[in-house]
């Protein structure tokens, strides 16, 4: 028997009222969404009436603030203020049926305990739709809002995270799957035997649990990491289910999908354990004509300013102290998002520019790649990067929103649904059913694997 053709997947990246730095000044934009429910309530039925595997909320716990040591560029130039995802997930839960629902949570500046709790949580009121995506923070700006002088260096960020993932999960399986009676009759609402504390004990953290949820309806939500750095890669390769890439480059994207499998192998995991869905910021039009000159727009709105701050952000880098009109100095590293450095570090070498370029060039795509064209011509390049195998879908950045969302949904999915590569109904009705993952065995099982896809 033939194995099924294999499926692109879709996520949608909302952030705000669009994802390039000046998609609030977009024509058509009501830049005060960004604090209405109704919007985001639209946002999610018009993803899941496209089938969409999930949508997604990052987050930062601080507003930009490290170009010149203060907010004075961000605030004034960029869309500040967002709603804390973790409580607009449990909301949008109960608008929506099927569409997976995604957000960014930090390891660095929570307690595993909460986040458990809280995931959980979120998954039974969904019914199993839900994912977290691990972030260790990007800054010093996030390090001062939680009673820390600075932001602790990649590497022990990186160390901290690891054994926070381990409590989290085993938080989950503290609870085995039916443990649960409720037999009204004996008088036993649970079985003792099969609720487990979970006595964790390491230099980051000591946790006797059990969690006080039961175990989640997908076993564990979706584990979401979006590191390209080669510590961030492991730290996927070992946890991940979901990648999130900034991949611009085809070359490039077919060789971080090839690291990632190459990694995952060694980590005993199945090959299909982890999708790779790298951002992209569709920009579509009647005519490639049009959709260029859209973006055009958008680039014209970005003030050098906000790029800038948004850069200096990423890198946990005060850039202010620079002139704008010379080229990004040359350096050896930064202290917060490494990968991104490199790439903005790659593109200002390519293209020469100069700090004011940068920060414009930047504020827009982040970095991410962009594709302007017709409907026809998106779903083309969508279809040869699926095919290349540099990556297993994408994560949508709609420039500006809704619109940018709405162009997508009935114009582009329709074509890679007539082309068998995108579903035309949802066939599950959890995440995992969506993304073709496997729901995890409980710890506590004889013989269990946390991957079943594995056994």
């Amino acid at each position: 028997m033939s194995s099924p053709a294999r499926q692109l997947h879709l996520g949608a990246f909302l952030m705000s009222v669009g994802h390039h730095a000046a998609g609030w000044r977009f024509p058509g934009v009501e830049p005060a969404n960004a604090l209405n429910f109704q919007y985001y309530k639209k946002l999610a039925q018009t993803a899941e009436a496209g089938k969409f595997d999930m949508i997604f909320f990052a987050d930062r716990l601080a507003i930009s603030d490290r170009y010149n040591n203060n907010f004075n560029a961000s605030v004034s130039y960029l869309a500040q203020g967002r709603l804390e995802p973790i409580s607009l997930l449990g909301a949008l839960s109960s608008v929506t049926d099927r569409l997976g629902l995604a957000a960014t949570a930090s390891t660095t500046y929570n307690e595993p305990y909460f986040l458990a709790r809280a995931f959980a949580t979120l998954d039974h009121l969904s019914s199993g739709r839900i994912a977290w995506n691990i972030v260790t923070s990007t800054n010093n700006g996030e390090a001062l809002n939680f009673s820390q002088a600075e932001h602790p260096e990649h590497e022990v960020r990186y160390e901290r995270a690891h054994a926070f993932v381990d409590v989290v999960t085993s938080l989950w399986d503290s609870w085995e799957d039916d443990a649960m009676v409720h037999d009204k009759q004996q008088g036993v609402y649970a079985d003792p035997s099969k609720v487990h504390y979970v006595n964790h004990r390491s230099d980051w953290f000591a946790v006797r649990g059990p969690l006080n949820v039961a175990r989640p309806p997908q076993g564990h939500p979706v584990l979401i990491q979006a590191g390209a750095s080669d510590t961030g890669r492991d730290f996927a390769a070992r946890h991940a289910e979901v990648i999130f890439s900034s991949q611009p480059v085809l070359e490039d994207a077919q060789r971080f999908y090839a690291d990632i499998q190459q990694r995952i192998l060694r980590y005993g995991r199945h090959a299909d354990s982890i999708k790779v869905m790298p951002g992209v910021m569709p920009i579509i039009g009647a005519t490639e004509a049009e959709a260029r000159e859209k973006f055009r727009v958008l680039e014209d709105l970005v003030h050098p300013l906000g790029g800038l701050a948004l850069l200096s952000d990423s890198m946990n880098h005060d850039l202010s102290v620079y002139p704008l009109d010379e080229p990004l100095p040359e350096m050896d590293s930064v202290s917060g998002n490494q990968s991104r450095f490199k790439l903005v570090q790659a593109m200002s070498r390519k293209d020469n520019l100069t700090l004011r370029q940068l920060g414009k060039r930047f504020g827009g795509s982040r970095s991410h790649r962009v594709v302007c064209g017709t409907a026809e011509q998106v779903a083309d390049d969508f279809t040869h990067w699926f095919e290349s195998r540099a990556c297993d879908g994408f994560n949508l950045m709609p420039a500006y929103l809704p619109q940018g969302l709405e162009d997508f949904v009935e114009q582009v999915v329709p074509i890679l649904q007539e082309r068998g590569l995108f579903r035309r109904e949802y066939e599950g009705t959890t995440l995992r059913d969506h993304l073709g993952l496997e729901r995890p065995a409980n710890r506590h099982r004889h013989g269990a694997d946390l991957h079943t896809s594995q056994e």
